[in-house]
């Protein structure tokens, strides 16, 4: 379990790091990427994490939560503009001030992926592929961070200034698989609220794997790159039931 969050915090922290090794201008190393852990994403989200959520809560009431979190993701992006699932912001306007709401939703966003990644077996298919899903969350917040970090260092213009608020990006995930697994696990599972949560989190997970995997080929147009990568991530999430 400390391995999990020691993973997520180090993905983060390092993913944002990049930016001072290569400039945010140049993203196109992202797409591939991008393409990659949104169909790797999507995947167990449709084989693993929809199913387990069904079978804890039967009947159509585990819908309302899915769509509490496909449709509260899409008003988190309205304060987060993007970053999610990549978005490189160049723009310089508010320069001096700390982008406070789209910090605000990048750690919700991530608390919550966390919170998921509950290793007993009362969370099923969770728990059995506990770090397929694990790499599926870390893989979705490289290029998260790397945009933070990228905006933050057009708003405040230094990396050490902007270094705290990567940190507290980074300890978002890691502190949902704490809180989930240490401090409320009884209650989540006798209360059926982990269904619920993993509904919500379901829900997020399809709003940000489709919107990734639409928003690599905007113009329809078929590139090499981004259909391999795509084709790979879809064929390692369906090999974890073969594992």
């Amino acid at each position: 379990m400390w391995f999990a969050v020691f993973a997520l915090f180090c993905t983060v922290l390092g993913a944002g790091w990049l930016t001072r090794l290569m400039p945010t201008a140049r993203t196109t190393w992202m797409k591939p990427l991008l393409a990659f852990s949104g169909a790797y994403l999507f995947t167990l989200t449709i084989t693993h994490l929809l199913p387990e959520a069904l079978e804890m809560m039967p009947g159509h009431r585990i819908g309302y939560f899915v769509l509490a979190g496909f449709f509260g993701q899409l008003v988190l992006e309205v304060f987060s503009q993007g970053v999610e699932h990549g978005h490189v912001h160049h723009h310089t306007e508010h320069a001096g001030r700390v982008p406070f709401l789209l910090l605000f939703s990048l750690v919700l966003h991530s608390f919550l992926e966390g919170s998921i990644l509950v290793k007993t077996p009362e969370a099923g298919d969770v728990s059995n592929n506990f770090y397929a899903i694990l790499a599926g969350v870390a893989l979705h917040h490289v290029p998260a961070a790397f945009a933070l970090m990228a905006a933050l260092l057009l708003r405040l213009g230094s990396f050490n200034r902007a270094l705290p608020y990567l940190v507290l990006f980074a300890l978002a995930g890691p502190a949902g698989i704490i809180m989930s697994n240490y401090v409320v696990l009884e209650d989540l599972l006798r209360n059926g609220l982990y269904a619920c949560l993993l509904g919500l989190v379901a829900g997020n997970f399809l709003h940000v794997s489709t919107t990734i995997l639409f928003e690599t080929s905007p113009d329809h147009s078929l590139n090499l790159r981004k259909v391999v990568a795509t084709v790979a991530g879809l064929a390692l999430a369906l090999l974890v039931d073969l594992v």
